[in-house]
């Protein structure tokens, strides 16, 4: 992966002659990071001028080239972007880019002169990448993403069996020239060839949200033909499609990818291969396969770059990356109206739900209500339920700690086994394309960084020789005990069930932090734990306690869930999340509807990577799990609340006798 670049003197200046090299934050800076300075001036032979493409002003750099001798270096978009089209206004569209294709040879949507691309898909390296380009292509279409993601698992798509024509917006370089002539022609030829098939038009997402016109409209429509220009994932519609009609769309390249062969009628580079019905002659093209297309398109030609880390990065970190805010904006894009959300948590989860058009806060439960913390849901069928997620902070939520991982659930909630919750389903569901070793690799990473929810440190506790069993204690009047837990519903009466079916073994009670500092009930009588437990470990980290035991028992925690990444032994009193998949000894009732028999990796997935929803406290963007876990692991961070929440809980501390007056 490349390095950042840090000395003035590492980079080579190009010479612009376009203000939005310096106007979008997101471009300079990716071009810094590959080692281009951005200058205005006057360039020399020996010099390189940037250009946007074919935009209107690429003709001031094309002239001072002429005049100069310099030589060129055309700038674009990758194939992957962004959620929203760059014309668009708000938060998440002026995010930028997140690759960019520069490309020193020509344009690949010009077929009079070689391209970056156009030769990279003959070349040796396409073919060694073909094999990480099939599982790349594999891994973009199971993430639903294209170049822009504001589309909508829930849009109506038109009935299977159409054919799909596909519109793009005037006066787009990679027309040529074709206009809306040309267009109609296309359209004529898709009704001609296929006499009796229902035809759809797809709309350009830029001409859906008003930004640019397209070249159809609704009077050029027959009976039986429809226009889509609704926010429909572009992969669910060519699933649907028996035939594809394109210009030089890229939703024409997707097709390919999909596994249409498209009726061609533009000159885009992913023509003349062999992989599609042209329109057009391409000479210098020879077949090739479509991995090859997509190592050039997607692996090889295009810089990407990771927001978050501030860094180059490669396909899979800026998928990772868009994948996460896709998912956040999917769900945040109309804007909430949350209930139960305690003051002190308002400000960050406007900033991690406020994507869309915001959040706005009640103090009742009224049928509007779209977003509530989970314990506060009841009586709220259709709100998304949040509570903290698994890979949380460094630090307690009772000292007022902002999560950097929350779950917003949409069927129930993970700690309530009385109903179905989205943890459940997802546990059901076959595990997505690289998942079960992007999971292997992510449980790693988390054990040789000793990260666990909270992250508290602490030493070990001298521990006597034996079977050592580590006993979590838990806040009695959590909901995951209230809902979740069998017949033993307290500290006290799991630590006895634990020394009566192991009266040899070492039992090590660890207090729930929460308890110790009286915040929360579940305090055991210093009696009991002398009689019961070998080792009562108050201050120790969890993870340097688990590297210590060899098995775990509790009712609902967490640990549980910790304890089996790091191949222990989980014995549960319980239902938790973690329970009834075939991992745990499971002593609870569990409920039926845990069918499904699943290994670590899909477990490690599915509450770590599709379930939670992770907030970058640096970049303040939505990121991936190991952008979280890079944060928790960094100990130069301080990941605590603001000034204001830090007295606010010390100030909870000493009156931690009255912890019930704002715990309502």
């Amino acid at each position: 992966m490349p390095e950042t670049f840090k000395a003035a003197g590492d980079l080579r200046r190009l010479f612009v002659f376009n203000g939005g090299f310096f106007r979008q934050p997101r471009l300079h800076r990716i071009l810094t990071l590959s080692g281009w300075k951005p200058v205005l001036g006057l360039p020399g032979p020996e010099d390189v001028i940037g250009l946007w493409g074919a935009s209107p002003t690429a003709w001031r750099g094309e002239a001072m080239a002429r005049r100069s001798g310099a030589g060129l270096l055309r700038v674009e978009d990758a194939f992957l972007r962004s959620i929203l089209p760059g014309r668009a206004r708000g938060p998440v569209a002026g995010r930028g880019p997140v690759g960019l294709i520069m490309d020193p040879l020509g344009l690949h949507f010009r077929p009079d002169q070689p391209s970056l691309i156009e030769t990279l898909i003959p070349s040796p390296k396409a073919q060694a990448c073909k094999t990480e380009a099939a599982q790349a292509i594999e891994r973009l279409i199971a993430a639903d993403l294209s170049k822009y993601n504001a589309h909508l698992p829930d849009a109506a798509l038109p009935p299977p069996g159409y054919v799909l024509v596909i519109d793009q917006t005037r006066g787009d370089a990679s027309l040529l020239g074709a206009g809306r002539a040309e267009f109609l022609a296309m359209l004529n030829a898709a009704r001609d060839e296929n006499p009796g098939r229902p035809l759809v038009i797809r709309s350009h997402p830029e001409t859906a949200a008003g930004l640019r016109p397209g070249h159809f409209t609704s009077d050029d429509l027959h009976a039986g033909e429809s226009l889509c220009d609704g926010p429909v994932s572009p992969w669910a519609l060519l699933r649907r499609a028996e035939a594809v009609y394109v210009m030089s769309s890229q939703l024409g390249y997707e097709a390919m990818l999909a596994g249409h062969v498209p009726r061609v009628f533009g000159q885009p580079f992913y023509a003349g291969w062999g992989l599609s019905r042209d329109q057009h002659r391409f000479p210098r093209r020879m077949p090739a396969e479509i991995t090859q297309l997509f190592a050039a398109s997607h692996l090889l030609a295009p810089t990407w770059y990771d927001p978050c880390a501030d860094r180059l990065t490669d396909f899979e970190g800026a998928l990772r990356q868009i994948e996460a805010e896709a998912r956040a904006w999917r769900q945040d894009h109309a804007g909430h109206l949350a209930y139960g959300m305690r003051l002190w948590k308002r400000p960050f989860l406007s900033q991690v739900f406020g994507g869309g058009k915001g959040v706005r806060y009640t103090n009742h439960p009224l049928p509007k209500v779209t977003l509530a913390w989970a314990g506060k849901a009841e009586g709220l069928p259709q709100a998304i339920r949040v509570e903290d997620g698994f890979l949380r902070s460094r630090g307690l939520g009772a000292e007022l700690v902002p999560p950097l991982s929350l779950v917003a659930d949409d069927l129930g909630i993970y700690y309530d086994p009385t109903r179905e919750s989205r943890f459940e389903r997802i546990m059901a569901e076959p595990l997505s394309p690289g998942g079960a070793e992007r999971a292997a690799a992510l449980g790693q990473a988390l054990i040789a960084a000793g990260v666990t929810k909270y992250n508290l440190g602490g030493a070990l506790p001298p521990l006597p020789p034996g079977n050592r069993i580590l006993v979590p204690g838990q806040v009695e009047d959590d909901a995951s005990i209230r809902l979740g837990a069998g017949l033993e519903r307290t500290n006290l009466a799991l630590l006895e069930r634990v020394r009566a079916e192991n009266p040899e073994a070492v039992v090590i009670y660890k207090p729930h932090p929460d308890v110790e500092a009286g915040l929360r009930p579940g305090l055991i009588p210093d009696a009991d734990m002398a009689r019961l437990a070998d080792v009562i470990a108050r201050n120790s980290s969890a993870a340097v306690l688990m590297a210590a035991v060899d098995e775990v028992w509790t009712i609902t925690s967490t640990l549980g869930f910790e304890a089996l990444q790091r191949g222990l032994k989980v014995t549960t009193l319980g239902a938790p999340f973690y329970a009834g998949w075939g991992l745990t000894r499971d002593l609870g009732q569990i409920p039926q509807r845990r069918q499904t028999r699943a290994d670590l990796h899909r477990l490690i997935h599915a509450a770590l990577i599709a379930y939670p929803r992770y907030h970058d406290p640096v970049s303040n963007l939505p990121c991936p799990p190991e952008i979280a876990l890079a944060r928790l692991s960094d100990p130069s961070l301080k990941l605590r609340g603001s000034p204001a929440l830090r007295v606010l809980a010390k100030a909870q501390g000493v009156l931690s006798s009255y912890a019930w007056i704002w715990r309502r």
